[in-house]
């Protein structure tokens, strides 16, 4: 199981959220449990920057050889940045998925619901929850 970082919070989807303790920008990405479940990630398309969201809206997805899988946003407010490395090289989600494998940043407006602590991620990942 790969390490899951004790300061980001996560979703039963598997996509993490730093900077929560601003509560203007954070920054979204996918787990290394699902970069690792999905397989080489071979294709990436994020939402365009501007875009009003809801959280829990489907916003993306990521192929990989074994599937296609759709991206989730935690929160809901403004798309205002998209990680262009990640569009031109998709391996980047597998390899640093915590790092320079984000995939977005979103100014937040209203609380995020339903994300759960490294603990609880790491519970639900592991069949425990």
């Amino acid at each position: 199981m790969s390490n899951i970082p004790d300061d980001l919070s996560y979703t039963k989807e598997h996509e993490w959220v730093a900077g929560l303790d601003d509560g203007i920008t954070v920054t979204v990405g996918i787990t290394a449990f699902a970069a690792d479940a999905l397989g080489d990630v071979v294709y990436v398309q994020l939402p365009e920057v501007g875009a009003n969201v809801e959280a829990g809206d489907s916003i993306g997805e990521v192929e990989s050889t074994k599937s296609v899988s759709e991206i989730y946003t935690p929160v809901g407010g403004e798309i205002v940045e998209v990680n262009q490395a990640v569009v031109d090289d998709p391996s980047l989600a597998n390899s640093d998925p915590y790092g320079d494998g984000w995939m977005f940043r979103v100014r937040v407006e209203g609380e995020p619901e339903d994300l759960l602590s490294a603990e609880e991620y790491t519970a639900l990942t592991s069949g425990q929850s």
